[in-house]
């Protein structure tokens, strides 16, 4: 199990329309093989920032199965233009110490 991590910076006054549109491409995201469940938290300190969470079974179901089908094509309509600018994505792998 791996982490995908990306920080979101939303643009001025998209904050709402943002999270409408998450609503609906989690479950786009949720129907990809490999996907073991997602969090979007809002930031406490930046009023526009989300952290993105999502737990894939491998690296290559998020770069290869969801990054190159036609179900991230839809997710990539419904948020990409909200993002300025576009995160970068960085994975994790499974907790090393965990409480």
């Amino acid at each position: 199990m791996i982490l995908e991590v990306a920080v979101l910076n939303v643009k001025t006054n998209e904050k709402q329309a943002f999270e409408v549109a998450m609503a609906k491409a989690k479950d786009i995201i949720a129907t990809m093989p490999g996907f073991y469940g997602m969090e979007v938290r809002r930031s406490l300190d930046f009023t526009n920032q989300f952290i993105l969470l999502v737990n894939w079974e491998s690296r290559a179901h998020h770069t290869e199965g969801f990054r190159q089908s036609a179900k991230y094509q839809e997710w990539r309509a419904l948020l990409h233009h909200f993002y300025e600018p576009m995160p970068k994505v960085e994975y994790y792998s499974a907790p090393i110490i965990s409480a």
